[in-house]
Parts: structure tokens; C-alpha cells; sequence
């Protein structure tokens, strides 16, 4: 079976960090979220890929170019305007007769997706849809679903009070060669609102509600967030061919220098080349290769991309820092600043949610 992933987003949630970057290549604990999503794939036997693109697509081809996953087939499709997400599917698609797999490119998930195809196999559907439970569903797709599983209605970002169910559309499918038919070729289309909707009038559209982790990592937040989930499944017991405990609660895939009384309180992982200066405190953090933390820094649940140079007596709170980014002594960021790639902060800069460049 193949697999479409929607990768053509410009991420302007995340900018400053999109600016140059898509948002499905940003790393997720140093390794870049579209090669975490086509893993996931693979343990289901996916080999066979296409990624959907818009927006700034050359990078994807290069980067696979670099960092080629074994066994693993990636083509490309790009649009040469936005066509919308059943658009989309349908111009990837191409001439494939099966069904097929489709993943929007934002969503970190062990939703279990060898149930889901199972599911579409035993009902002959049109489409299955996976579906994730969330406290607020008013920013998302909700999906509603009677007894035997089939969706009853496709309610679009409907307000908190008013959602019919707290089931939301997790961005996962699996679509019949009918339901592909279904989409009108070369036109902005919304599958969302246009074309589920048909299929439920044809009573052949099922999901499969699931419990696992499900995380859309398009905001500030929730993509610490994900670095978050990763950091706490690391484990010096488990096998995992990628990362070493090299000191208690630091993590690596390659060599790291620590200072004098370094302060680890929680689980963290360094790349290849990093050095950590003396006195300083780390807490849930995920920092990349190369990177220079000088001394009395305190990092607390961030992120720093490599080649970025902290010098020292800087705080760092619930942010992110860009590669190749300077930050001068006695900075202090806190609530969810983004500092973009090669920006400098002057000595002594104290934001408080804030982003450089600004997206204003």
C-alpha cells in the first residue's frame, strides 16, 4: 500500500523558524519530524511514499538526498498553487488504483494504523478516518460515529458548547480508488468540507476511534511538547541504536563535553559536539550538534537547534533558539520566545514571548 503525506504548509504558526525551513523537516529530540513520521510508516511496511509539496520543496528532496531511509521509497509531487487538502490528494494520487494511505505532515501519533487499515478492509468503506480524543475540539474536525463505527456527520471547528462529540479528525486516512474518484481533478478542493460529506451521504465513511498518543505539532507549544514526549521515552535500558545515556538523564548520539556541577533534572539529549559550561542547569531540554553553552545557564524545557552559541548567565524558559543563533550574556527568554536562525540577541535582553525576527 502507499502513502500520501500533506506536506505543502508554510508553518506560519511556527515562525520565525519556517522562515527558511518547512515545518515537517523542523527536528523533533534532533531528528527532523517528517524522517519520524516516515518511521512510523515503515513499522506498518509502508515503503512506498509520496510527499505532497508547496512550500519550499527543494529542501525535501535534499534532504532525503542526505538522509535517505533504508528501504524507503519518496517521490514528489509539487503543487504549483495551494489546491487545498482533497486537491492535494488528489493530484498525489495520481494514478494509483488501490486504496491508499494519507498523513497530514504536523502529527506525532502511535495511533495503531495497521487497525485502522483492517477497519476500512472489513467495512469495504469509501474512507477511513483515525480519530483522537482532545478536551477542546472547537479547533478541529469532529467526528461523530454511531455504533457500527460509521461517521454520522463532519463538523468543522465547531464552537466548545455546540461540538456534537470530543472525537476529532486526527489527520490520518485510509481512501478507497472510489472515494479518490469522487474528487474533482484540478481544483482547490477541502476534503474536510467537501468531500467527507459525500461519502457520508453514501453511508460509507468509518473511523476508528483511538486512545494512543496523538499530538498536532503545529504551534509553539505543543512542538516543545513533542520534544517533551520523546525526551520521556528515552531509557538507558532500552535498545535504542540512537541515543546513549553518556551521564545520568543526558542522552547522546555522540560526544559531549559537561562542565563542573552541571545540574540534570530531568531527562535531556545533546548532539553530537555540544558542550555544556559549569554551573550550568538543564531541565527537560533537547539541544542539537555543535552547539556552545557557556557558564550559570539555566535551560528549562526548550529547545536549541545546532550551531547556537549561549554565553553565559542567560535564562532560558519554555523557548526555542534557532540554528547558528547567538544569544549574549545575561539574556533572559521565557513563555514560548522563538529565536529564528543566525539572529543575535544583545547583552542583557530580557523577552518575554517573543519572536525574532518578529512576524510582525
Amino acid at each position: 500500500m502507499k502513502a500520501i503525506i500533506l506536506v505543502g504548509g508554510q508553518g506560519t504558526r511556527m515562525r520565525p523558524l519556517t522562515l527558511d525551513l518547512p515545518k515537517p523537516l523542523l527536528p523533533i529530540a534532533n531528528i527532523a519530524f517528517i524522517t519520524r513520521q516516515l518511521l512510523w510508516l515503515k513499522q506498518y511496511g509502508i515503503y512506498d511514499v509520496v510527499l505532497s509539496l508547496c512550500y519550499l520543496p527543494d529542501q525535501f528532496v535534499e534532504y532525503f538526498d542526505k538522509n535517505p531511509i533504508e528501504n524507503m521509497k519518496i517521490s514528489y509531487i509539487v503543487e504549483d498553487s495551494p489546491l487545498g487538502t482533497g486537491g492535494a490528494i488528489k493530484y498525489s494520487a495520481g494514478e494509483i488504483q488501490d486504496s491508499v494511505i494519507v498523513c497530514n505532515g504536523d502529527v506525532l501519533t502511535e495511533i495503531d494504523l495497521q487497525e485502522l487499515i483492517d477497519l476500512h478492509n472489513s467495512k469495504n468503506s469509501l474512507a477511513t478516518i483515525a480519530l483522537t480524543k482532545v478536551e477542546d475540539p472547537s479547533a478541529f474536525g469532529v467526528v461523530p460515529t454511531n455504533a457500527d463505527r460509521q461517521v454520522v456527520a463532519f463538523v468543522e471547528k465547531p464552537s466548545k458548547q455546540n461540538a456534537p462529540s470530543h472525537w476529532i479528525n486526527a489527520g490520518i486516512y485510509v481512501l478507497s480508488k472510489d472515494f479518490l474518484d469522487i474528487i474533482p481533478e484540478g481544483i482547490q478542493v477541502s476534503i474536510e468540507r467537501e468531500t467527507f460529506p459525500k461519502a457520508i451521504l453514501q453511508g460509507s465513511l468509518y473511523a476508528l476511534e483511538s486512545d494512543e498518543y496523538w499530538l498536532d505539532i503545529g504551534t509553539v507549544d505543543k512542538y516543545i511538547q513533542a520534544h517533551t514526549y520523546i525526551l520521556n521515552k528515552l531509557s538507558s535500558t532500552s535498545n535504542n541504536e540512537t541515543y546513549r545515556e553518556v551521564s545520568n538523564n543526558i542522552f547522546s548520539d555522540g560526544a559531549v563535553d559537561l562542565g563542573k556541577d552541571v545540574v540534570v533534572l530531568s531527562k535531556c539529549l545533546l548532539g553530537d559536539g555540544t558542550k555544556i559550561g559549569d554551573n550550568t542547569i538543564l531541565d527537560n531540554v533537547t539541544i542539537g550538534k555543535n552547539v556552545e553553552v557557556s557558564k550559570n545557564v539555566k535551560i528549562i524545557n526548550s529547545v536549541i537547534y545546532d550551531g547556537a552559541v549561549i554565553n553565559s548567565d542567560v535564562n532560558i524558559y519554555d523557548s526555542i533558539i534557532g540554528n547558528n543563533a547567538l544569544i549574549s550574556e545575561g539574556v533572559s527568554l521565557s513563555e514560548l520566545c522563538v529565536i529564528g536562525s543566525n539572529e543575535k540577541l544583545a547583552p542583557g535582553e530580557s523577552l518575554v514571548a517573543k519572536r525574532v525576527p518578529s512576524n510582525e
